[in-house]
Protein backbone atom coordinates (compact mmCIF):
# COMPACT_ATOMS: atom_id res chain seq x y z
CA UNK A 1 0.00 0.00 0.00
CA UNK A 2 2.98 2.33 0.71
CA UNK A 3 4.42 2.28 -2.92
CA UNK A 4 0.72 3.19 -4.19
CA UNK A 5 0.27 6.34 -1.71
CA UNK A 6 3.65 7.12 -2.91
CA UNK A 7 2.09 6.86 -6.57
CA UNK A 8 -0.85 9.12 -5.73
CA UNK A 9 1.24 11.89 -3.90
CA UNK A 10 3.29 12.69 -6.91
CA UNK A 11 0.65 12.98 -9.10
CA UNK A 12 -1.64 14.54 -6.15
CA UNK A 13 1.63 17.32 -6.44
CA UNK A 14 1.84 17.84 -9.73
CA UNK A 15 -1.77 18.74 -10.10
CA UNK A 16 -3.39 15.56 -11.02
CA UNK A 17 -6.44 13.81 -9.96
CA UNK A 18 -7.10 10.44 -8.79
CA UNK A 19 -9.93 7.82 -9.01
CA UNK A 20 -9.98 5.68 -5.65
CA UNK A 21 -11.39 4.15 -3.09
CA UNK A 22 -13.19 5.73 -0.07
CA UNK A 23 -14.87 5.05 2.98
CA UNK A 24 -18.17 4.94 1.29
CA UNK A 25 -17.89 5.16 -2.53
CA UNK A 26 -15.47 5.56 -5.45
CA UNK A 27 -14.20 9.45 -5.52
CA UNK A 28 -12.66 11.20 -7.90
CA UNK A 29 -9.73 13.64 -5.98
CA UNK A 30 -7.26 15.82 -5.88
CA UNK A 31 -4.99 17.78 -3.49
CA UNK A 32 -8.15 20.44 -2.17
CA UNK A 33 -5.29 23.10 -2.12
CA UNK A 34 -4.55 23.08 -5.75
CA UNK A 35 -6.39 25.29 -7.82
CA UNK A 36 -5.54 23.92 -11.22
CA UNK A 37 -6.61 20.26 -9.95
CA UNK A 38 -10.04 21.56 -8.70
CA UNK A 39 -10.26 22.98 -11.97
CA UNK A 40 -9.39 19.50 -14.00
CA UNK A 41 -12.30 18.14 -11.81
CA UNK A 42 -15.01 20.13 -12.93
CA UNK A 43 -14.43 19.41 -15.87
CA UNK A 44 -14.21 15.83 -15.51
CA UNK A 45 -17.36 15.76 -14.07
CA UNK A 46 -19.15 18.49 -15.92
CA UNK A 47 -20.18 20.12 -13.07
CA UNK A 48 -20.92 23.77 -12.42
CA UNK A 49 -18.54 25.61 -10.35
CA UNK A 50 -21.67 26.74 -8.43
CA UNK A 51 -21.50 23.02 -7.46
CA UNK A 52 -19.29 23.09 -4.25
CA UNK A 53 -17.25 19.63 -3.61
CA UNK A 54 -16.77 17.40 -0.32
CA UNK A 55 -13.15 17.32 1.22
CA UNK A 56 -11.70 14.54 3.31
CA UNK A 57 -9.43 14.96 6.14
CA UNK A 58 -7.96 12.26 8.21
CA UNK A 59 -7.08 13.72 11.56
CA UNK A 60 -9.30 15.98 14.04
CA UNK A 61 -6.30 18.41 14.43
CA UNK A 62 -6.89 18.99 10.34
CA UNK A 63 -10.01 19.37 10.65
CA UNK A 64 -9.89 21.71 13.45
CA UNK A 65 -7.42 23.99 10.88
CA UNK A 66 -10.04 24.34 8.00
CA UNK A 67 -13.09 24.96 10.39
CA UNK A 68 -14.28 26.08 13.53
CA UNK A 69 -15.87 22.53 14.92
CA UNK A 70 -19.06 23.08 17.01
CA UNK A 71 -19.08 20.39 20.03
CA UNK A 72 -22.81 19.56 18.53
CA UNK A 73 -20.27 18.00 15.54
CA UNK A 74 -18.02 16.25 17.78
CA UNK A 75 -21.24 13.91 19.01
CA UNK A 76 -22.52 13.71 15.01
CA UNK A 77 -19.11 12.36 14.13
CA UNK A 78 -18.81 9.96 17.10
CA UNK A 79 -22.29 8.64 17.19
CA UNK A 80 -22.99 7.74 13.83
CA UNK A 81 -22.90 4.53 12.29
CA UNK A 82 -22.09 5.40 8.85
CA UNK A 83 -19.60 7.91 7.27
CA UNK A 84 -21.12 11.91 7.71
CA UNK A 85 -19.92 14.54 5.66
CA UNK A 86 -21.13 17.30 7.75
CA UNK A 87 -21.23 21.32 6.61
CA UNK A 88 -19.64 23.89 8.54
CA UNK A 89 -19.66 27.67 7.99
CA UNK A 90 -16.42 30.17 7.36
CA UNK A 91 -13.84 27.68 6.53
CA UNK A 92 -10.26 29.29 6.45
CA UNK A 93 -6.96 28.35 4.68
CA UNK A 94 -8.91 26.95 1.16
CA UNK A 95 -9.89 28.13 -2.17
CA UNK A 96 -12.76 29.66 -2.58
CA UNK A 97 -13.73 27.07 -5.46
CA UNK A 98 -14.30 24.70 -3.22
CA UNK A 99 -16.34 26.82 -0.78
CA UNK A 100 -20.16 26.96 -1.28
CA UNK A 101 -21.79 30.33 -2.11
CA UNK A 102 -23.21 31.03 1.43
CA UNK A 103 -19.48 30.29 2.82
CA UNK A 104 -19.81 26.63 3.77
CA UNK A 105 -17.30 23.47 3.26
CA UNK A 106 -18.69 19.93 3.70
CA UNK A 107 -15.94 18.28 5.29
CA UNK A 108 -15.80 14.32 5.97
CA UNK A 109 -13.33 13.44 8.78
CA UNK A 110 -12.58 9.88 6.76
CA UNK A 111 -12.03 6.60 9.23
CA UNK A 112 -10.89 4.82 5.86
CA UNK A 113 -7.30 3.45 6.55
CA UNK A 114 -6.06 4.01 3.07
CA UNK A 115 -7.71 7.53 2.68
CA UNK A 116 -6.04 8.10 6.53
CA UNK A 117 -2.74 7.55 5.07
CA UNK A 118 -2.65 9.40 1.93
CA UNK A 119 -4.28 12.56 3.30
CA UNK A 120 -1.28 12.65 6.09
CA UNK A 121 1.03 11.66 3.58
CA UNK A 122 -0.03 14.57 1.27
CA UNK A 123 -0.29 16.69 3.74
CA UNK A 124 -3.33 18.42 2.69
CA UNK A 125 -7.22 17.49 2.12
CA UNK A 126 -8.19 15.58 -0.50
CA UNK A 127 -10.95 16.41 -2.46
CA UNK A 128 -13.68 13.44 -2.56
CA UNK A 129 -16.48 13.86 -5.39
CA UNK A 130 -18.56 11.00 -6.92
CA UNK A 131 -16.65 9.07 -9.42
CA UNK A 132 -19.84 10.06 -12.42
CA UNK A 133 -20.32 12.88 -14.74
CA UNK A 134 -23.00 15.40 -13.01
CA UNK A 135 -26.19 14.52 -13.26
CA UNK A 136 -25.67 11.12 -14.13
CA UNK A 137 -26.18 8.31 -11.81
CA UNK A 138 -23.07 7.46 -9.46
CA UNK A 139 -21.82 4.67 -9.32
CA UNK A 140 -21.81 2.10 -6.38
CA UNK A 141 -18.73 0.36 -7.13
CA UNK A 142 -15.50 0.36 -9.35
CA UNK A 143 -17.05 -1.46 -12.33
CA UNK A 144 -20.22 0.84 -12.38
CA UNK A 145 -17.32 3.85 -13.07
CA UNK A 146 -18.02 4.79 -16.93
CA UNK A 147 -14.75 4.43 -19.31
CA UNK A 148 -15.34 8.20 -19.49
CA UNK A 149 -14.42 9.16 -16.00
CA UNK A 150 -11.32 6.37 -16.07
CA UNK A 151 -9.87 7.61 -19.13
CA UNK A 152 -9.22 11.25 -17.77
CA UNK A 153 -7.56 10.04 -14.52
CA UNK A 154 -3.79 10.29 -14.07
CA UNK A 155 -3.90 7.47 -11.67
CA UNK A 156 -5.90 4.30 -10.92
CA UNK A 157 -5.99 3.47 -7.36
CA UNK A 158 -4.85 -0.37 -7.95
CA UNK A 159 -7.13 -1.34 -4.29
CA UNK A 160 -10.57 -2.66 -3.55
CA UNK A 161 -11.71 -2.88 -7.52
CA UNK A 162 -12.77 -6.10 -7.93
CA UNK A 163 -15.51 -5.61 -4.85
CA UNK A 164 -18.84 -6.25 -6.20
CA UNK A 165 -21.09 -5.11 -3.01
CA UNK A 166 -22.77 -1.50 -4.28
CA UNK A 167 -21.96 1.33 -1.20
CA UNK A 168 -23.68 4.49 -0.86
CA UNK A 169 -22.69 7.40 -0.34
CA UNK A 170 -22.23 9.37 3.06
CA UNK A 171 -25.23 11.13 4.85
CA UNK A 172 -24.67 15.26 4.50
CA UNK A 173 -25.57 17.01 7.96
CA UNK A 174 -25.43 20.50 7.54
CA UNK A 175 -24.82 22.71 11.26
CA UNK A 176 -25.61 26.19 11.55
CA UNK A 177 -23.73 28.88 13.56
CA UNK A 178 -27.03 28.73 16.18
CA UNK A 179 -26.97 25.01 16.25
CA UNK A 180 -29.62 24.49 13.95
CA UNK A 181 -28.95 20.94 11.95
CA UNK A 182 -30.56 20.08 9.04
CA UNK A 183 -30.32 17.03 7.17
CA UNK A 184 -29.53 17.53 3.19
CA UNK A 185 -28.93 13.63 2.40
CA UNK A 186 -29.51 10.58 4.82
Amino acid sequence: MNQIIDNCVDILNNSGVILYPTDTIWGIGCNALDENAIQKIYSIKQRPISKSLIILVESEKRLQDLVDVPNLAWDIIDLSEKPVTIIYENPKKLPKSIIAEDNTIAIRLTKDVFCKKLISKLNAPLISTSANIHGAETAKNYSQISEEIKNQMDYIVPLRQNETSEQNASSIIKINHNGVVKIIRE
